[in-house]
């Protein structure tokens, strides 16, 4: 990403171990959706025992081997018709819809349980087949930790709408931006802090974005904005917004601030010979020109 930081990808091995086959029968499951090593995104965990424990030992039903991830770090614990999930006193504790398990807590469909530098997802009830392919549907279109677009599925809209602006002779914006000082962020606070950050970054942006504009996770600490029908003006302006509400907001992970920025880079499409490469490489050369010029600013 040029002379500006980018964010240490941990690689997270996730192991299943064979079901015992003493255990109550059910389709209650815990479902991949983020996880360092893509490789682990949508493996299936059939909760079929009254005790399921995680951690980094080897010992445990399901073996998550990753930064941040206890020995014993959390067990699921079937309780009558439910099921809870305890923390096993790990050191970086265990979280559910973003929320520290203290020491249990009852799961509801669709809960996320946040294990070190992983999420997943349980799922419940009849249809929790076709819940599960939904899941991993959903996956194809979504970041499991932002809930912004993933690149893939940015770049087919990218393409199709520069095509579309083409044929109305209609105007398209592209923003680039990414977090300034990542890197310090995950050095100083941790990467549990680090997830904490893109999330909350990722809300506030989605929070003001219309229904026919485009949010996605580029990589890493990057995203990518693609704002149909608006003129560069029109881009510039939200931009700024999205830069002062980002500034503005606080930050608190354990109890600790964390100060964050975004530096933001826009082009129009002006040029009929544009590929989706070329349309992207102009905005970030204007967001690599905002590091250069001091960081938390818009350059167009």
């Amino acid at each position: 990403m040029g002379e500006y930081d980018e964010e240490k990808t941990c690689v997270t091995q996730i192991v299943q171990q064979p079901a015992r086959k003493d255990g109550p029968a059910g389709n209650d499951c815990l479902v991949v959706i983020y996880a360092a090593d893509p490789k682990t995104l949508g493996k299936r965990f059939v909760l079929d025992q009254a005790t399921v424990r995680v951690g980094r030992g080897s010992d445990n039903t399901i073996v998550i081997d990753g930064d941040s991830v206890s020995r014993r770090h959390c067990v699921f614990e079937k309780r009558g018709d439910a099921w809870w999930c305890v923390d096993d006193t790990s050191t970086n504790g265990t979280y559910v819809n973003d929320e520290r398990v203290r020491p249990g807590r009852e799961l509801k469909n669709g809960d996320k349980v946040k294990i070190g530098p992983n999420i997943l997802k349980y799922l419940s009830g009849l249809d929790v087949e076709s819940q599960y392919h939904e899941e991993i549907y959903r996956m194809t279109i979504i970041d499991g930790l932002t809930g912004a677009h993933v690149k893939r599925y940015f770049l087919e809209c990218l393409e199709k709408e520069m095509n579309r602006a083409r044929r109305h002779r209609r105007p398209l914006c592209l923003v680039m931006f990414d977090i300034d000082h990542f890197k310090k962020v995950n050095d100083q606070y941790g990467h549990l802090a680090g997830d904490h950050v893109l999330k909350e970054v990722a809300r506030i942006v989605s929070g003001r974005v219309r229904r026919d504009e485009i949010f996605a996770r580029y990589g890493g600490e990057e995203f990518a904005l693609i704002l149909p029908e608006t003129p560069l003006e029109g881009a510039i302006n939200l931009a700024e917004m999205l830069r002062s509400k980002t500034s503005e907001a606080p930050y608190l992970f354990a109890e600790q601030p964390i100060s964050v920025t975004i530096s933001l880079g826009i082009s129009q499409l002006a040029d009929d010979r544009w590929t989706t490469s070329d349309f992207i490489q102009q905005a970030d050369d204007k967001l690599y020109a905002a590091k250069r010029n001091g960081r938390n600013r818009v350059e167009h």
